[in-house]
């Protein structure tokens, strides 16, 4: 074990790695950047230094000659300490990567090391920027290629690429985010059981650099929760870039993620970055991660491994330095068996999974959620005062499943703040057909327990089945199957099966219900023959 710096306000860092020569490479490049750093050669030195005082930072080697690194991250955890850790493994090894993220590391580098990419990561786990150094050198060979020249980090638009609105729904985040007045995380509304469990998740895997895929249904909020856990992190003061990776087009998505050269193609007149130079300190946020094609799958499965991109018409690969979040309402394990996802980059993007819960699962926060969004219209609109629900609306609003989640409920109040014209939104305002209130199915799955909002009205268990409200079922997937088709053929007879009429009545689009459908095996003369029993 050797000392490093004599500076007591320095930040300080406990370096474990059997190698001599990395210990002082390492060293070296530490000390450079003003840490005081620690060092040990196995986990029994390493724990002797930890027993003796607490550390900013604890960066090591996956294999050890007494244990391994996941040794030190369980020993971390089980008294409660503060430090970040960062593992290094070797070369290839993404599974104990994936084994040290869900470990609680903070974040991984692979052998060789880049020492940019060293000092960038290190920083960033302590909320400080890199000192600006010399090119990207490996730990134990050159690099293949010099460095990029800085013009080549400046965005251009290139002609032919969509105009700037549509490139403006496709990047969803201001250039620089910095931190709102009112953060994502307070904005998630709610005092529901499942809302406060998703709250707390966020806090903890805010605290490290591990991969997260958000799952959730449409309209559920899945983006609120990626910038709450953008804004909880250390890289809050970072960008945050958001892409729908359904809204590009298959020939532009790999210019659009790694940015080209000027002449790489006809019109790229000027060399431009893309969206992983961009969100280059901060996060990436990939919404839809399920519609990328297997090509592209293969590009950006590569990107998150290695941390670097090559930019279309480039020989070099440049190192990015970015968080990754990605988004799906697919389920992408059922993409993965059927071949439409690889296999490989859904274990990289799935270390931790969050799952966003849809409105009818916490219906008891639709109240809250509906006087957040009223505030938000009016101020808006510039309508003063706020208009409010009355019993009877709110009432209504929990009777209502909401198959279009969050956004539907917006939308929904939207219309009826503009129909009410006053300072009470009432149920005929909101324009709900009784036919989906109290008896729907979707209501019903709201709550295993009967709900009572504070109106008076409740809702009952209306599932249509012989079970008993507390008896489960044996196969739910199966159970959900054949509620979901219970509500399409009901929806196509009542619209006389017209799927666009029938799939606005659930707030889906006619793709969508087409979609379903399909799954399930819903047809014309099973809509017919429902109707006649009807």
């Amino acid at each position: 074990m050797s000392s490093a710096s004599s500076d007591g306000m320095a930040l300080s860092l406990l370096v474990v790695d059997d190698e001599p020569d990395l210990r002082t490479l390492y060293e070296l490049t530490l000390v450079r950047e003003g840490y005081a750093l620690d060092t040990a050669g196995s986990v029994q030195e390493a724990l002797a230094c930890l027993q003796r005082r607490p550390y900013s930072a604890v960066i090591t080697d996956m294999r050890l000659p007494d244990g391994s690194g996941l040794d030190l991250l369980h020993w971390l955890e089980s008294q409660g300490r503060d430090e970040k850790t960062l593992v290094i493994t070797a070369y290839g090894s993404a599974e104990n990567a994936v084994e040290a993220l869900k470990a609680g590391a903070y974040d991984y580098l692979t052998k060789p090391v880049d020492l940019r990419q060293f000092r960038q990561v290190v920083a960033s786990a302590l909320g400080r920027q890199p000192q600006k150094l010399a090119p990207a050198v490996p730990a134990v060979a050159p690099t293949k290629f010099p460095p990029l020249p800085q013009s080549a980090l400046q965005p251009q638009a290139p002609q032919q690429l969509p105009p700037v609105k549509e490139r403006q729904q496709l990047v969803k985040s201001p250039p620089l985010a910095a931190v709102p007045t009112l953060t994502a995380l307070s904005r998630l509304a709610g005092k529901s059981a499942a809302i406060q469990e998703l709250r707390s998740l966020i806090e903890k895997v805010s605290r490290s650099m591990a991969p997260v895929l958000l799952q959730g249904e449409s309209g559920t909020g899945k983006e609120l929760v990626a910038r709450a856990i953008h804004d909880s992190g250390v890289r809050a003061r970072q960008r945050f870039v958001a892409v729908n990776c359904g809204a590009i087009p298959e020939q532009l998505l790999e210019a659009e993620f790694f940015g080209y050269r000027k002449g790489a193609f006809t019109g790229a007149n000027e060399d431009r970055e893309g969206f992983f130079q961009a969100a280059d300190g901060g996060t990436l946020f990939l919404d839809e991660i399920g519609d990328l094609p297997l090509a592209m799958q293969s590009k950006l499965l590569r990107s998150i491994q290695e941390r670097t991109v090559r930019p279309v018409g480039a020989v070099a690969e440049a190192a990015v330095n970015v968080r990754i979040l990605s988004a799906t309402h697919k389920d992408l394990g059922a993409e993965v068996a059927a071949g439409r996802f690889r296999q490989d980059l859904f274990y990289r993007l799935n270390v931790i999974q969050l799952r966003v819960p849809p409105l009818r699962e916490r219906i008891e926060d639709v109240p809250m959620i509906a006087e957040r969004v009223l505030e938000r219209i009016a101020a808006d609109a510039g309508v003063s005062p706020v208009p409010q629900l009355t019993p009877a609306a709110l009432a209504q609003l929990t009777r209502y499943g909401f198959p279009g989640n969050v956004r539907e409920l917006e939308n929904l109040l939207h219309r009826a703040l503009a129909l009410s014209g006053g300072e009470w939104i009432d149920a005929d305002d909101l324009g709900l057909p009784e036919s989906l209130l109290d008896d729907s199915l979707l209501s019903g799955l709201s709550s295993a327990d009967d709900f009572e909002p504070e109106g008076g009205v409740s809702i009952k268990n209306s599932f249509g089945h012989d079970k008993a409200p507390n008896e489960l079922p044996t196969d739910l997937a199966r159970f959900l199957d054949d509620v979901e088709r219970d509500i399409l053929l009901r929806a196509l007879t009542q619209h006389r099966f017209n799927r666009t009429a029938a799939g606005a009545s659930l707030g889906l689009s006619l793709r969508q219900i087409r979609y379903r459908m399909a799954r399930l095996g819903v047809t014309a003369d099973e809509a017919e023959q429902s109707d006649d029993q009807a």
